[in-house]
């Protein structure tokens, strides 16, 4: 009975001695995978420790997106492009020729109608594709045989104030109306004075 409880206890402490040593060789293991780290980190270089154990930095911003292509306004017409756009009946409407205004009876250029006639000539000498015609007109006193002489002269008194201010005679013909072409259709001065005129019509441009 002795001799199985010796044997009981000696193994009682084999199992003992067991359990300690293995627990030491996890002690050990452990021991071991934490020097190992502490020697290599040791052994590193002062900038690869630091590089190792400081977090990288973080990646640079994307580039900003490249600025949107400009777009150029758009060149405004020249004013020779507004005009080549224009019809005559545009350009009657418009009424860039002003009209020269007479005494009664007579034909000669009064010294009020001689700045716009110096305007029309300007006109005239700047778009130099142009042609124009001359109307005389008169009001509604005397014949019309009369009327209509009286508006031909008129209308040559204008035409021959442009020729002297440079404009070819070519680019100007002469018409008569008389009286049968009145602007204002009332029967006193005020109206007829607006009848007695050279007036323009344009017919080519």
């Amino acid at each position: 009975m002795f001799e199985q409880t010796f044997v009981e206890g000696q193994g009682k402490t084999n199992r003992v001695w067991t359990v300690m040593v293995s627990f030491l060789a996890q002690i050990g293991l452990i021991g071991v995978a934490i020097l190992i780290p502490m020697i290599y980190f040791d052994a590193l270089p002062r900038t690869q420790l630091t590089s190792f154990l400081v977090a990288p930095p973080p990646p640079p911003p994307p580039p900003p997106p490249p600025p949107a292509p400009r777009v150029e306004a758009p060149r405004p017409p020249t004013e020779e492009e507004l005009f080549a756009r224009l019809s005559l009946d545009d350009l009657n409407r418009q009424m860039p020729l002003s009209d020269a205004y007479f005494d009664l009876d007579k034909s000669d250029v009064r010294a009020d109608a001689q700045s716009a006639l110096q305007k029309d000539a300007d006109w005239l000498k700047k778009w130099t594709s142009t042609r124009v015609n001359v109307e005389g007109h008169a009001d509604e006193r005397g014949s019309a045989a009369y009327n209509l002489g009286l508006g031909s002269r008129r209308a040559q008194s204008v035409k021959d104030y442009l020729v002297n201010l440079g404009v070819p005679a070519s680019r100007i013909e002469v018409v008569s109306k008389g009286k049968e072409a009145p602007v204002c259709m009332e029967h006193n001065e005020s109206c007829w004075q607006q009848n007695r005129r050279g007036h323009f019509v344009i017919t080519a441009k």
